[in-house]
């Protein structure tokens, strides 16, 4: 099973920028469709990016869509989310997960500021 470690996160002024990334062990990352979701301050997680086995395909939700590119590097055992034109209303625990899910990480705290 794929154990997940977010970090990248921070504090960030409205319109700023940051990467996030994802680091996985186990064998099985690059056979594994991988994901990012992330959970507001007194809402349910969601789902907000999603990337297939090789990379080539992705999708976004529409409350990011335009701004926060996924990828992965299958040799790092590593899944990227770039964000960018960050909003205040993006401000959340983000957390990466294999699709189906597995096992959560621990999440990775992005706080917008005005």
């Amino acid at each position: 099973q794929v154990q997940l470690v977010e970090s990248g996160g921070g504090l960030v002024r409205a319109g700023g920028s940051l990467r996030l990334s994802c680091a996985a062990s186990g064998s099985s990352f690059s056979a594994s469709f991988m994901a990012w979701y992330r959970q507001a301050p007194g809402k349910e997680r969601e789902l907000i990016a999603r990337i297939s086995r090789s990379g080539a395909v992705t999708a976004y939700e529409d409350p990011v869509k335009g701004r926060f590119i996924i990828s992965r590097d299958n040799a790092k055992n590593t899944v990227y989310l770039q964000m960018d034109k960050l909003e205040p209303e993006d401000t959340a625990v983000y957390y990466c997960n294999t699709i189906p899910l597995g096992v959560w990480g621990q999440g990775t705290l992005v706080t917008v500021s005005l």
